[in-house]
């Protein structure tokens, strides 16, 4: 587990902090009263995040800040200190962040956006080696992954190898190709809800920000600016970018098992059957349910069934490739499309993913040992349309049934 050692010499505040981070997050939270026992602490263990006061009783000065830091930890400065100059002179250390004791609402919020950032990749696009190692240096003390280029035909050519990255942030003028080309570049593959652009610029023309916005940038930021706006700009850029994927994904995914549904299996589906049909590409449609479900529902109550449901969808997703797609339709009712692939290599996979549901033992809270068994369906693309290919694989499942269930039936 994770550890946030706090520094701070008022025990109730202190006491306060860590209850806060430790019932909502999970993290182990060590507590140090002075910069002694924080050096003895740093030495036992590893941690994701320091949060320091400022004035401690064997450090009055704030001499925590430098020493902690200088053993490449994560600060976070808390301090009730208000004055601006103050402020600034302690945003201008290699901090994350500087927190008033009034706003301790905000420490939980910065440690959940610091352990999603660890999640993205940024790309950082500027010719200026200065201002590179810069802003690569703010950025991997938020904690994200960074890649730095030179000129945007290097970025170009890194989005194809990277095809994760979250972000790319990019200078305006650059030699080979500049911000504003690069942008346009990315916006003919990438959409605002796949990836964000931030624009930087030194540049005095005002149409210059507009232009960038209207090829798709998410956000512009005019140089000089502090390290304080650009996190806060980056942040929130890209928690914009999680929300919008969150609702995206949302619509897509069935609610209980995480697989797609069924209204995106048939919108994914069309196009690639059409695209299929053009190429020759075999590829097989599967329709797969529970055996006897009814009766599970009926013995061991819904949760039960839903928790199968579920035990169920873990091993078709563990059994397929990720090319693959797998939906669930309705109830214990599963649809799969294995693709590029010819008849014995999909009867192997169904018979695989029939034995494995065979074998299965699934133990509910009170020790009860449940099997079950699946019947399969399966059609390889041999019809004029997916609804075609549907039914085809639905009357095999339906043989499937009739001939005993728990087996695999081709067309």
């Amino acid at each position: 587990m994770k550890r946030i050692l706090i520094v701070e010499d008022n025990k109730t505040l202190a006491s306060h902090l860590a209850k806060k981070i430790a019932l909502s997050l999970n993290f182990e939270v060590d507590i140090a009263y002075k910069l002694s026992e924080a050096k003895l602490f740093l030495k036992k263990y590893t941690y994701f995040l320091t949060i320091l006061d400022i004035n401690l009783p064997d450090t009055p000065n704030g001499e925590v800040v430098d020493y902690v830091l200088s053993k490449g930890n994560h600060a976070i400065v808390l301090s009730a200190n208000v004055d601006k100059e103050f402020r600034k002179k302690m945003l201008q250390k290699n901090i994350i962040d500087y927190v008033n004791k009034n706003g301790l609402d905000d420490i939980n919020y910065i440690i959940q956006r610091l352990e999603k950032n660890q999640k993205h990749k940024v790309l950082l696009v500027d010719d200026s080696m200065v201002f590179r190692k810069t802003m690569k240096n703010i950025l991997e003390n938020l904690f994200y992954k960074v890649i730095t280029v030179a000129h945007g035909e290097e970025a170009v050519g890194m989005l194809k190898v990277n095809p994760d990255i979250s972000m790319v942030i990019t200078d305006y003028n650059m030699p080979v190709m500049n911000g504003l080309e690069l942008t346009n570049e990315i916006r003919k593959e990438y959409t605002k809800a796949q990836l964000c652009i931030i624009a930087i610029s030194s540049n005095n023309d005002e149409e210059i920000n507009s232009l960038f916005l209207k090829q798709g940038a998410n956000d512009y930021i005019k140089k000089p600016f502090s390290k304080e706006e650009f996190s806060c700009r980056v942040n929130n850029s890209i928690e914009a970018l999680e929300n919008i994927q969150h609702i995206t994904n949302h619509a897509k995914r069935d609610s209980l098992t995480g697989l797609y549904n069924r209204r995106y299996f048939f919108e994914n589906m069309k196009e690639y059957f059409e695209d299929a049909k053009e190429s020759s590409e075999e590829f097989a449609v599967v329709m797969l349910d529970i055996d006897n479900f009814k009766n599970i529902n009926d013995t061991y109550g819904q949760e039960i069934g839903n928790d199968i449901i579920i035990s169920l969808s873990e091993i078709l997703r563990t059994n397929t490739n990720y090319r693959d797609t797998v939906a669930r339709f309705n109830g214990e009712e599963f649809c799969i499309v294995l693709k590029n692939i010819n008849k014995d290599c999909a009867a192997g996979i169904l018979e695989r993913i029939r034995q494995e549901v065979e074998k299965f033992h699934f133990i509910t809270k009170n020790a009860q040992d449940i099997n079950f068994t699946i019947s399969i369906g399966a059609a390889i693309h041999n019809s004029d349309t997916l609804d075609d290919t549907i039914s085809q694989a639905d009357m095999m499942l339906y043989n499937a049934k009739q001939d005993g269930k728990n087996r695999v039936v081709f067309n």
